[in-house]
């Protein structure tokens, strides 16, 4: 290797490294210890009571600005518990909200038990919690009257005092009931504004209430470290969706008209679709605002209109569930699911490549296809990918030969641009002729290059969200999880920039980079100052892949491996063709 490519690469390693160390240093990496509701419950006992005694307090100061509750001595904060086939739920009463959502049949490997959909529950902010007004008012701290209906319902409620537009104090009851079915991730919330003794309707500045997804939900991930997870929030309107990722510490307000909010992981999410989105206020506010010190939140408040004298009555069907297209597509038939939703486009939530949706299709259908015969998704990845590399095999060899030829006839490119270097039209037309000489047309590589980006695009796109991939094991022992990187050994400790994992599958992936630039660079005739700039990619990208994807899913990164093994061999065998 030359001296310059040598420092270049040092200096590019130092920079890269030293930024990683930098982001550790002033951002350190969350990770909160996973939490026993039952003890989180038991925890806040005395918040709870020093809570009641400052509701006491500042009663008088509620009515003052319209809103208070009617206290009932004789309650005391309770749990519930529903349990179906597919989830268990937990609730205090409260304000009637939810304090655990485990998804039964789904694990999270590093709480070891199931997903936690209700993740950073705390006294000021609960999932499915109210809050009378709009999105900034407090949630509803009350302890609420309970009454388990059945095995699959349970409702809560509660008597306030508001003040009217005239003066004079109105009454009414919140009421929220929660109905499941034993085999659905979809559950029905109504909630009941329900007029009682002088009540002239509940309007806080155009907002009735407000309603709001859980804090965060699981699994557990380590933003600073896992950067192929996140929380995305989706609006859809009927048409088509928008999509939003905030950063730490955020609130945005989405001011479009809407039909469903979500809050997404990369597996599974928190869907809320109003009955009649009429009455629903267009203002949906996003926030990753965390009252937990070092927790990071990911929260939709949806907002109702304010309500008249009459009341209301308003449903809410919440999907709790896998973000795959099995358990989504089924609410747009009505036949298909209990609850007779029809249209509702729960599916569209799904992470796709937009334009090449149809491609991610086509190469779903392939690997599914195949799976059924090999019943290991690691396998069908491998096959995948050689079907697809053979495929393209023409395109890659016509591109190998014309960047071959491209390189030939760089001297004689370079002699025209000293010959011509003030006459930019006379080399224009002097380069044209060169490459009708040797048969060159300078368009005949973009086309096969657009053809593999188009594809590698989708591939990236299937293999990095593909659920049927979590939770699927390769190689037991090693690739346990294609969703995740692979683990050869668990460390007490951290290694800087990479976490406390052991990876082994981005070493072969570097590897397979690293020979497979060799042999391209063995395969022309590179001089000079372009020879240079070649090493240093050979060598310097792939000291940066290595940090950018040691902890991508090991399903994408068996994809990239086998593709550049398939390639290096095909480039050995191009090259002993170019040498004939």
């Amino acid at each position: 290797m030359e001296k310059n490519t040598a420092w270049a690469i040092g200096l590019s390693s130092v920079v890269l490294i030293g930024f990683f160390a930098v982001q550790s240093y002033l951002m350190p990496k969350n990770t909160p210890p996973v939490e026993d509701v039952s003890k989180n419950s038991v925890g806040m006992e005395k918040e709870n009571n020093v809570q009641n005694d400052v509701n006491s307090q500042i009663a008088d100061t509620f009515v003052e600005k319209s809103l208070t509750a009617l206290n009932d001595e004789n309650l005391l904060e309770e749990n519930f518990t529903i349990e179906t086939k597919k989830v268990k739920a937990i609730f205090t009463n409260r304000g009637g909200d939810v304090l655990s959502y485990q998804l039964k049949d789904h694990f999270d490997s590093e709480r070891n038990g199931y997903i936690e959909m209700a993740d950073n529950i705390s006294q000021k902010n609960r999932a499915f919690s109210l809050s009378i007004g709009g999105a900034d008012a407090s949630i509803s701290n009350e302890i609420f009257t309970a009454k388990k209906i059945n095995d699959k319902t349970i409702g809560f409620f509660k008597n306030y005092k508001v003040k009217n537009s005239d003066g004079t104090i109105g009454e009414f009851t919140i009421v929220k009931t929660y109905y499941f079915d034993d085999s659905d991730y979809v559950f029905k919330l109504d909630v009941t504004v329900s007029p009682g003794e002088n009540f002239k309707g509940l309007d806080l500045d155009n907002a009735a209430y407000s309603l709001r997804t859980s804090p965060q939900m699981g699994p557990f991930y380590n933003p600073k470290m896992n950067r192929y997870e996140n929380r995305q929030f989706i609006s859809y309107n009927g048409k088509s969706k928008k999509s939003v990722v905030l950063g730490t510490n955020q609130t945005k307000t989405y001011d479009k008209p809407w039909k469903w909010v979500s809050m997404a992981g990369k597996y599974f999410e928190v869907l809320i679709y109003p009955a009649s989105n009429d009455v629903m206020s267009e203002k949906v506010t996003y926030t990753s605002k965390s009252d937990l010190s070092e927790k990071n939140n990911a929260q939709a408040i949806i907002t109702r209109q304010a309500v008249n004298a009459e009341g209301s009555n308003d449903t809410y069907y919440i999907y709790v569930g896998p973000r795959n297209e099995k358990d989504l597509r089924i609410y747009n038939v009505p036949e298909n699911n209990v609850w007779k939703l029809d249209s509702v486009r729960f599916d569209d939530s799904m992470q796709t490549s937009g334009f090449l949706s149809w491609l991610e299709v086509i190469l779903k259908f392939l690997l599914e296809f195949i799976n059924k015969f090999v019943h290991n998704w690691g396998i069908s990845i491998i096959i995948v990918t050689a079907i697809l590399k053979f495929a393209m095999f023409p395109i890659t060899a016509k591109t190998a030969k014309s960047t071959v030829k491209m390189q030939e006839v760089q001297p004689k490119m370079q002699a025209l641009q000293e010959k011509y270097k003030g006459n930019p039209q006379k080399l224009n037309e002097q380069t044209a002729k060169l490459y009708k000489e040797i048969g060159y047309n300078p368009l005949s590589g973009c086309l096969p290059m657009l053809v593999q980006f188009v594809i590698l695009f989708a591939m990236y796109n299937l293999f990095n969200n593909y659920f049927e991939f979590r939770g699927a094991s390769f190689i037991p022992g090693w690739i346990s999880d294609l969703s995740t990187g692979d683990t050869v050994k668990t460390l007490g400790f951290d290694i800087p920039l990479l976490g406390n994992q052991i990876r082994l599958l981005p070493v072969i992936y570097v590897i397979s980079q690293l020979l497979f630039g060799k042999i391209t660079q063995n395969g022309g005739t590179s001089v000079g100052q372009s020879n240079t700039q070649m090493k240093l990619m050979m060598y310097g990208m792939p000291i940066l892949f290595f940090f950018l994807f040691y902890n991508a899913p090991s399903g994408l990164l068996l994809y990239w491996t086998v593709s550049n093994l398939i390639q290096l061999g095909q480039q050995l065998f191009i090259n002993s063709r170019i040498k004939k």
